[in-house]
């Protein structure tokens, strides 16, 4: 198997970084992309700015790649979304040239001649990647060894707090997003809800926010299914990422001046539809009614589809890679270092095989662009027999300043950095960290 090329599933930044490690290690390596260029997810978040610097949004090898052609690395400043794409995906795209396909559809992996159930002679098997092109011509490619590097952007969380798509909600899918907003201004003078505490939700707040602020007939009710919003203003001075504590202060001085409903312990449950628009019902039979728009951002999971006919270990609940999973459960961690990002702990059960990327964390919310590069590193190493490199963990991660997970779902602190204090919303308390 060692004149095969090593596939990789998807072109966005640890799928190109990783093709950069190996190239450099000299192997041979072949990356399936079903957009029509490179970064095709990160262009459709392209209106959203990073809280992430430039010098943690590129991958050593890719730079190293790149230099020589007279590329230099922004070295300051927060890209958005087509930026990253532009000044760096796109040229790390165009230096790896053929060994991109784009319009290549990854609809499995499998061992050659064996399925899932067989032992004898699987580990000297090849893989056999199936695809599907844009004309719907299906395809093989071997492979000595697979990276799975197709994140988790196409499939997000439903806004049902059970995890499966509340009642209704796929028959009011014509007045529901879960994706961040671009453009809002349509939605001036309406209701407008969004459910989630993450960035994500961060983001669309503010956005709507701003739409308050010029129309006053604008309301907007941010629903969080925790019993608190101790943790969704971040980490303040303690985060090591400022333009991530800027997210959740700007979000705080939109509470502050009124703009925006903060409604906690709110687990919807139904949505249904009437003439004034849509009620959403919560799973303690409270109600927000009139909603004109719902941004459900409460996150992403993995497909894990292709992976049927290989054997994989996840962890049950964050269906995260189970060698990560204890260092990202957001159960107990907020964010921070985490030691558990090498090919040893992304190893799978099926020899040649590794989840990388916004997959290996499965449903955990805490991965950042630094991680992937780490872990691809990692892998590229392991892959072209450099053991040591591969056992290195060259990983810092900034950290968040926010305490502890969400082990206290249902408490009304929700932290442990400081006691709680209450902050007047309009007629509602709420209480934050």
């Amino acid at each position: 198997m060692s004149d095969l090329p090593v596939v990789i599933v998807g072109a966005g930044p640890q799928g190109l970084a990783a093709a950069a490690h190996l190239t450099e290690r000299g192997l041979s390596a072949v990356v399936l992309e079903r957009g029509s260029a490179a970064g095709a997810a990160v262009s459709e978040w392209g209106h959203v700015r990073l809280f992430s610097g430039w010098p943690e949004l590129t991958d050593a090898a890719a730079r190293r790649l790149l230099e020589p052609s007279g590329w230099s690395a922004p070295v300051s400043g927060f890209p958005t979304g087509a930026e990253w794409v532009s000044d760096y995906l796109a040229p790390l795209a165009a230096a790896l040239g053929d060994r991109i396909r784009y319009g290549e559809t990854v609809t499995g992996v499998a061992r050659q001649g064996r399925d899932k159930v067989v032992d004898g002679g699987r580990r000297n098997q090849p893989f056999i990647v199936h695809t599907i092109d844009e004309s719907g011509r299906e395809g093989r490619v071997s492979a000595s060894a697979v990276i799975d590097a197709s994140g988790t952007w196409n499939l997000p969380n439903p806004a049902g707090a059970d995890g499966l798509p509340a009642i209704g909600e796929s028959a009011a899918a014509d007045r529901i997003s879960y994706r961040i907003p671009d453009d809002v201004s349509a939605l001036a003078g309406s209701h407008v809800v969004i459910v989630g505490a993450g960035h994500s939700a961060t983001h669309a707040v503010l956005r709507m926010s701003e739409v308050a602020h010029r129309e006053p007939g604008t309301r907007v009710s941010w629903l969080l299914r925790r019993g608190s919003a101790a943790n969704v203003f971040g980490g303040g001075a303690g985060d090591e990422l400022p333009e991530r504590a800027a997210l959740g202060a700007r979000a705080r001085e939109a509470i502050d001046a009124g703009l925006i409903e903060i409604v906690t312990g709110f687990r919807v449950a139904e949505f249904v539809r009437r003439d004034e628009g849509l009620t959403i019902v919560a799973e303690d039979g409270r109600e927000v009614s009139g909603v004109a728009h719902v941004f459900a951002l409460t996150g992403f999971r993995p497909d894990t589809g292709i992976l049927r006919e290989v054997r994989v270990d996840l962890d049950r609940a964050l269906e995260a890679v189970a060698g990560i999973a204890s260092e990202i459960d957001p159960n107990i961690h907020s964010c921070g270092s985490v030691g558990a990002t090498g090919a040893r702990q992304l190893a799978q059960p099926e020899p040649g095989l590794f989840i990388v990327g916004a997959k290996s964390y499965g449903r955990a919310p805490t991965f950042l662009a630094l991680t992937g590069y780490e872990q691809v590193r990692s892998v590229a190493a392991h892959l072209a027999g450099d053991h040591d490199a591969a056992a290195r963990n060259d990983l810092v991660l900034p950290d968040t300043g926010v305490c502890g997970g969400a082990g206290g779902f249902d408490a009304e602190d929700g932290g442990c950095c400081a006691a709680p204090t209450a902050l007047q919303i309009g007629s509602r308390p709420a209480i934050i960290g």
